[in-house]
Order: C-alpha cells, then sequence, then structure tokens
C-alpha cells in the first residue's frame, strides 16, 4: 500500500512532521513503514524554460543555438533537436543538475562553441508518454501550455512529492486506505482525525426509475448499493487526482475510471461503474453463475464460469464477476451519457476462489479477499458521486439502492483494565486505556467494549490489550525474567485415542506407514472412484510437480501405494495401517477441512473377516459399543457386495471392504486387498472411557453353535441383529467363527458358523430356556433371511 503522504493532510495535520519521524512512529504504532521515497528523487535543478532565439550553429549543421530564458537569466544552450521553435516552452537542466540515471550536468562547449545546460526529452526525464501524452519520444519535450519560467519541473508531473510504503499484514483490512492509515496517524500523533460526511447536490430524478437491484444469494453478497448519474462527461482527470494516482501506482484512465481508482484506495472500498444504457433492462441481479457461463471481462479475455462464482448480471447476461473484474458489454466509454456505480461488500473467501479459478487477481480481489466492512459501502458510494460533482463529470440522481444483508450484531468484548495491565506487564492507567481506545472508535462502557465494525481483527482482550500497547509504545514496556511453575505434560484426549488405535492396530499385526499428503489428481481415477466431493481436492500453488499437486483427500490411494510396493517387492502378503489428515474443502471457507482418519490395509492370504476382525479391535479398545457392518453397494472403489460401511449411533464411522478388481489392476496388485478407513474424530465421540467394574459372573455360561446355509447376498450384520433381538438380555456374546462355501454347499450359497453364548446375571439358565430362544432364533432368520441350519 503507497500513496503520497500529502493525501493524508486531507485527514490528519502531519505538517511540521519530518518524512523520516512519520516512518519511525508509525512502525513503532504498528503501522510498518516499508519506505520513504521521493518520487522525483534523481531529478534535481531541472526548470521551465521560454526559447526566445534560435539561430545556426556557425560549425555544425546538425547543431542550433538556443537562447533560454529560465526566469532569473538567460542560457545559450546547443542542442541538436530538430522539435524546438521560438517561444516553445521546455525543461531546462542547469549546471550542475542531476539527471535519473546518475547523469550530471555541466556546462561545457559543443564544437567551439558554450553550452550552459541541456534541454530535455522525456525518456531523459525517465517519463512515459502517459505522463506527456502531447510529447514525442524522440525530441526535445515541448509543454502543452505556459508555465512560470524557473519553475520545477518536478511540480509539473507531481515528482515533488514524498511516497510513503506501508507493509499492511492481511488481517488488517482497514489499513489498505488512506483513511485507514489517516486514522492511525492520528492516533499515532494525537491529532485529531478530519472525516467529514461527503456532499452530494442530487437532481429531483429517483434512482428507482433508473435501475434496480435485486440479490439472490444473499450469503455471498452481504451488501450491494447502487448509484445512478446522467448527463456523464467523459474527460481527462484533473492533474492533481491524475497525480495521486500516478504516484500510487495506477494509471490514470478517465475521469469516471480514476474515481473509481480513487475511492478505492481512500476509502478501501472497491467499486465498479457501469454503463447503464448497457444494462439489458436497467436491471442489476446478483446469482451464483451458471456451469459453463462464458462473459468477456474488461481484459477482453473470455471466462468460462461455473456455479461457485458470484456474478453480476443484468436482465440477460452477466456484466461483472462479483469483486473481481467488470465486463466488457457494460464498460464505460467515451459515449458513455448514463452510469451506474455499484459498492459492495462480497464474501471475501468466495471471491478468493473465483480469483483463483479464473487466474485474474485484482485490487478488488485482492481487497475482498481480506475481509471487508459492508458499513464502509455507503460512505464510499457517496464519496465517488461527490468527486463526480467535484469534477463535472454528471449530475447525481436523487437515492440510494441499498440492499443490506449484513449481520448488525455489535461485537462486544470484556474490558478489563487489570487483565490487559498483568496482560502486558505494566501499570496503564484505565483512563489512558479509555483514551486510547476511543481514539481508535472502539466504544468503552462500564466493562464492556464494542468493536468498531472495521476492525475485524480483534476478536478477544488480548487484541484489546495490543491496542492499548502499541500507542502506549512497546519500548516502554519493561523487560522481566520468565516466570512460573514447572507442570506436568498431558495428553489431549485425541491424542490419547490415537494410541489405543495405534496399539490395538500394532497387536493386529499391522505395521505403520507414513506417507506424503501430497499427491497427483490421477489418484481418483486409480481408485475409481465416484465420489464428487472427494474429487474437489485443494489445489497446491506452486507444486514440485503433477503427481504432488494436491492435497489428498482420502489415504485410501496411500495405502494402495504401499500395498502395491511390497507387493511387487514379492512379499507375500502384508498388513499396514496409516494415521493421517486428510484435507477436505469446504464451500465458501478460506481453509479446508483437516480431518485425521486411520487406514487399514492388507494383502494375501487374509479375507474381510480378517480385515472386519482388525477393525472391531480398533473399536473394541476405544469401548465402542453398538455400531454395525450395513452393506455398501454404490462404492466403485470397493468390490460389489465386498464393502459396508460401519455405523455407530446413526452416523457413518468408516467403510470397509474388498478392493475392486479395477482398482486392483490400477496398481499393479495380483493379489486380493482388503481396506478399512475410521473418522478419528467420530471415534473420539464415540469413544468411553468411562469403564465401570462388573463383577464376575456367578452363574454359568452355555454355548450353542449354529451352522445356517444363506444366500450370499445375506450379510453376517442381519444375521447378527436377529440373534441379538430375539437373544435379550440373557445373550452375552455372539461370533461368526467359520464362513465356507464349497463343493458341499449349493452354488449362489455360503454357510455361516456362529459361536452364540448364553448367561443370566441372577439363575442358571436351563435347557428348556436357551432351546425355547434358540428355536425361536432360528426360526426368525429363516423368516428374514432364508438361511435354512445346515
Amino acid at each position: 500500500m503507497k500513496f503520497p503522504i500529502s493525501w493524508l493532510n486531507d485527514y490528519v495535520d502531519i505538517n511540521g512532521i519530518t518524512s523520516e519521524e512519520f516512518a519511525h512512529a508509525m512502525t513503532m504504532s504498528g503501522s510498518k513503514v516499508e519506505g520513504v521515497e521521493n518520487a522525483g528523487e534523481e531529478i534535481q535543478n531541472v526548470v521551465v524554460g521560454k526559447i526566445l532565439k534560435i539561430v545556426k550553429h556557425p560549425d555544425a549543421d546538425k547543431l542550433v543555438i538556443c537562447s533560454v530564458d529560465v526566469e532569473n537569466e538567460v542560457l545559450q544552450i546547443v542542442t541538436g533537436a530538430k522539435n524546438v521553435s521560438e517561444g516553445d516552452f521546455v525543461p531546462v537542466a542547469l549546471h550542475g543538475s542531476h539527471l535519473p540515471g546518475g547523469i550530471v550536468i555541466k556546462k561545457g562547449k559543443l564544437r567551439g562553441v558554450e553550452s550552459c545546460g541541456m534541454l530535455c526529452s522525456i525518456g531523459e526525464l525517465n517519463l512515459t508518454l502517459e505522463d506527456a501524452p502531447y510529447a514525442i519520444e524522440d525530441g526535445i519535450l515541448i509543454f502543452d501550455r505556459e508555465y512560470p519560467l524557473g519553475m520545477d519541473v518536478k511540480e509539473i508531473f507531481g515528482l515533488d512529492e514524498d511516497v510513503v510504503e506501508f507493509e499492511i499484514t492481511p488481517n488488517r483490512a482497514d489499513c489498505f486506505s488512506v483513511l485507514g492509515i489517516a486514522r492511525e496517524a492520528a492516533v499515532t500523533f494525537d491529532k485529531p482525525l478530519k472525516i467529514g460526511v461527503p456532499e452530494v447536490h442530487e437532481t429531483n430524478d429517483k434512482v428507482e426509475d433508473y435501475a434496480s437491484v435485486t440479490v439472490l444469494d444473499t450469503k455471498d453478497c452481504m451488501r450491494y448499493a447502487a448509484r445512478v448519474v446522467k448527463n456523464v462527461k467523459i474527460a481527462p482527470s484533473p492533474k492533481w487526482l491524475a497525480d495521486r494516482l500516478k504516484l500510487s501506482g495506477i494509471r490514470s484512465i478517465n475521469n469516471i475510471v480514476d474515481i473509481t481508482n480513487y475511492v478505492l484506495l481512500e476509502y478501501g472500498q472497491p467499486m465498479h461503474a457501469f454503463d447503464l444504457d448497457n444494462v439489458a433492462g436497467h436491471k442489476i441481479i446478483v446469482r451464483k453463475a451458471e456451469n459453463g457461463e462464458i462473459m468477456t471481462t474488461l481484459d477482453e479475455q473470455e471466462r468460462k464460469l461455473d456455479d461457485t462464482m458470484l456474478v453480476i448480471c443484468d436482465a440477460d447476461k452477466p456484466v461483472a464477476v462479483a469483486g473481481v473484474m467488470g465486463g466488457l458489454n457494460s464498460e464505460i466509454e467515451d459515449t458513455t451519457k448514463t452510469l451506474l456505480f455499484e459498492s459492495a461488500c462480497f464474501n471475501g473467501a468466495n471471491v478468493r476462489l473465483t480469483a483463483k479459478k479464473l487466474g485474474l487477481r485484482t485490487e478488488a480481489s485482492s481487497r475482498y479477499e481480506k475481509g471487508l466492512d459492508p458499513e464502509n459501502v455507503i460512505g464510499a458510494i457517496n464519496r465517488a458521486c461527490e468527486l463526480v460533482e467535484m469534477l463535472g463529470a454528471g449530475e447525481v440522481v436523487s437515492g440510494i439502492i441499498d440492499v443490506d444483508n449484513s449481520d448488525k450484531t455489535p461485537h462486544i468484548l470484556p474490558f478489563r483494565p487489570d487483565y490487559i495491565n498483568a496482560f502486558l506487564g505494566t501499570d496503564i492507567s484505565k483512563e489512558e486505556m479509555i483514551k486510547t481506545l476511543t481514539a481508535f472508535e472502539f466504544k468503552v462502557d462500564g466493562d464492556k467494549v464494542t468493536v468498531p465494525t472495521f476492525r475485524a481483527d480483534v476478536e478477544g482482550e488480548a487484541d484489546i490489550a495490543e491496542e492499548v500497547a502499541r500507542i502506549y509504545g512497546y519500548d516502554k514496556i519493561k523487560s522481566s525474567p520468565l516466570r512460573g511453575e514447572t507442570t506436568q505434560g498431558m495428553k489431549t484426549k485425541e491424542q490419547k485415542l490415537v494410541n489405543k488405535i495405534e496399539e490395538a492396530a500394532i497387536a493386529q499385526g499391522h505395521y505403520e506407514t507414513m506417507t506424503f499428503s501430497f499427491v497427483s489428481p490421477d489418484i481418483f481415477d486409480k481408485i475409481n472412484t465416484n465420489d464428487e466431493n472427494l474429487r474437489n481436492a485443494v489445489v497446491i500453488t506452486n507444486p514440485l510437480g503433477k503427481d504432488c499437486s494436491i492435497m489428498r483427500t482420502t489415504l485410501i490411494p496411500s495405502m494402495m501405494d504401499t500395498i502395491s510396493y511390497n507387493y511387487n517387492q514379492r512379499t507375500p502378503q502384508g498388513k499396514f495401517f496409516e494415521i493421517a489428515k486428510v484435507y477436505l474443502p469446504v464451500n465458501g471457507e478460506k481453509l479446508p477441512d483437516e480431518r485425521k482418519e486411520i487406514c487399514l490395509g492388507m494383502y494375501g492370504n487374509y479375507d474381510f473377516y480378517d480385515m472386519k476382525g482388525s477393525a472391531e479391535s480398533i473399536l473394541d479398545a476405544l469401548n465402542i459399543k453398538n455400531y454395525e457392518f450395513e452393506a455398501e453397494t454404490e462404492n466403485t472403489t470397493f468390490h460389489p457386495g465386498r464393502c459396508a460401511n460401519i455405523m455407530c449411533q446413526g452416523k457413518k464411522i468408516g467403510i470397509i471392504g474388498e478392493l475392486h478388481p479395477t482398482v486392483l489392476k490400477n496398481y499393479s496388485v495380483g493379489a486380493k486387498a482388503y481396506i478399512a478407513v475410521l473418522d478419528i474424530r467420530e471415534l473420539n465421540e464415540m469413544s468411553n472411557n468411562n469403564i465401570q467394574y462388573k463383577a464376575l459372573p456367578k452363574f454359568p455360561a452355555v454355548t450353542r453353535d449354529m451352522a445356517l446355509i444363506a444366500d450370499d447376498a445375506v450379510t453376517v450384520g442381519e444375521i447378527e441383529k436377529i440373534i441379538k433381538k430375539c437373544s435379550g438380555k440373557i445373550l452375552e456374546d455372539v461370533k461368526l467363527f467359520d464362513v465356507y462355501k464349497g463343493e458341499q454347499i449349493e452354488k449362489g450359497k455360503k454357510s455361516l458358523a456362529f459361536s452364540v453364548i448364553y448367561r443370566a446375571d441372577d439363575r442358571t439358565l436351563t435347557d428348556d430356556e436357551i432351546s425355547a430362544v434358540f428355536d425361536k432364533t432360528i426360526k426368525q432368520i429363516a423368516e428374514k433371511t432364508g438361511a435354512q441350519l445346515r
């Protein structure tokens, strides 16, 4: 963020403060100054002169001798320029003057004739045709008007000012503006802040007769304001405005476009101007784009949009990408007669993602993505209209269209002077704290402080303390030795849970692996997934290559890489596990959801039930009860009919299954492989560490085995549910101990053998009781699944 220091004088009196003093004080109060430089520092002692007379050089056909009046004397200057004439006003480098590039001009003789200076071209002054459109590149700069003789040339081109550049941190969006810096300077130097309300002299017309605004997406467009200007007169901007823009790094285009850029710098509020005659139906509609919708932006590039991008539309088509760039179809032209100013507050996260997808980062998008204040919208648009009247660029129509869906809830924090002093190690009075906070436009009311809407970075009491400290002076805070007591470190609940998971996985014979979080976009095709949420990955801005260009959304590809490597190293079988994060983008949010998962993998002489046993051992280690395995048929990564979701308390906490043959082929694995994935966040919620002592049973248990012939489509979970329901409270445990398919079993069927343990807490069960429950169970299984005793 850079601009001429003199601009600040519009809002706070800093006259008498040197640039060095200003830079030091602002840096110490928290607004770091990167540097202060004079725009025309390399140009010294170059003034306006008038050519009074031109005569030929006596000894050189290509040289002429000019008599040049520089106010207090007439100089003789020899030049070879062909475009000079008597009466021309030109820049004159006097004896001892300095030009860009370290050039020093001295008196000398050219072909025997003394020359007391040099007439300058725009190149020699390090200027361009944008600075002087009337000039020519291969000749002396001839001014297009008469300036006072002897006037410093830097004043003409606005190069006589000090330009300050600030290094603003992204959280201080309010300081990306002249007003924001002026507010900081006023407090830093204890000066009054002079921010007035823009004055607009409106016509009798009503804005509603010219345009309408409809906001269909209130989440990503918190506020949208519009004003109309009629009888627009497009012209160059006045010198003072063009100079300020130039010194701030923005090229002057015309008065209307320059006004929007000026307000951007002054208020920190991006604005846009539409040619209202090119807006169909004079309607402004804020909505999400349609997938594949096309528009051409102001840079004459055709952009393909998708349904995550917010656009500004008229009755027929998009006319701007919200917060990024306007459309070519509604740009301000020399023929524009009626315009509509837009001042809005868009969701910064959405603007950032849109700009990133389009590869189009602009001054507007860079400000929106930092988060703007909805309350700044109206002041900015009124300032633009005030400038229109000041420049004679049009007539402002009466009224503002203001569609405001912003959150008006005030941000209130505790105000505790004792806490602030203890936090800082200071002894600042309550009155001094209130003075500082009030100067920063905080409102202190008793033990509460209301944060101004433009200070979204202030979130807690520590931030309030920081506001006090930076004006009090960090250099005044005395150093003190560290104090405190030695405490015993403790693990969080999640850390303890992860340790239990690791121990359970290792006990089942799994080896731990660690793989990279950066992966290739091709992994989704390799694992044959049809889940679009998984394919929507976080893209790395500067990847080392395609193979590590996105953040992984699933651990399955990493586990398959491990299995593939070991299989192709001729290791006959293997069991592995990995605990790591996956990164799932959240729509409209800046940062992804980072979820930790455990992925179990095995291949070789194992089957589905071996993997099921490993998963169950982890759930048992975490004391998670009442979990179920429900058949999953739509996940294309796994083999059809050999996959199940792991459910608990109605939530999906994981998935388990045999890998699809296509996936195995993609990874060059010639053996069956099995994978289970469990969500550690869900496991953390479901786990029960409240383990209570239970007395050893007083009465004996009775075990009954049942072998059932069932269709292949019947799952073990279905049968276990029926056993549990029919057995009631006397059921102690049920376990599957054998699965058989072979010659002795009819094709399309399988044998499932269960061990059922019965026990009562208050008595010894009789054979009749157990037989009744067992027979009832067999009957229910037959009726509901068609399975029969073998």
